[in-house]
């Protein structure tokens, strides 16, 4: 079930964001500014299946979609860990993704959870 994160790290100029987190999921929510102050929602990254082949779906206002792979940073033995970063990735399976979200989000908020729904079932393809 996911569950948000206190206090976290905002931004200057990247808007609000909230963050909730559980076993398979992050979603990173923005908002133009903080909530209660007729905030409007800009954006998500919602990465999936964290302890496999961890893959993230972001949308933002204006630019819309993308989906990634993260790519952890593990190298070989020895060496240092580097940087995760988001590297293009295939075919998103929407339907699994919307429907294990579904289950995991009864307990944030009502409204980002809907929000969240809504752009994974418009996401084309």
């Amino acid at each position: 079930m996911l569950a948000e994160y206190g206090d976290v790290r905002q931004v200057r100029g990247e808007g609000f964001r909230r963050w909730f987190t559980d076993e398979y999921f992050d979603l990173i929510v923005w908002f133009d500014r903080p909530p209660g102050n007729q905030a409007n929602f800009t954006g998500f990254q919602l990465c999936y299946d964290r302890n496999g082949y961890e893959r993230a779906l972001t949308w933002t206002r204006g630019r819309g979609y993308s989906h990634e792979r993260i790519d952890s940073g593990e190298s070989s033995p020895g060496s240092p860990k580097s940087t995760p970063i988001l590297v293009a990735d295939g075919i998103f399976d929407g339907a699994s993704v919307r429907e294990r979200f579904r289950a995991a989000a009864g307990g944030i908020d009502r409204f980002i959870a809907d929000l969240v729904l809504e752009k994974l079932a418009e996401y084309p393809g």
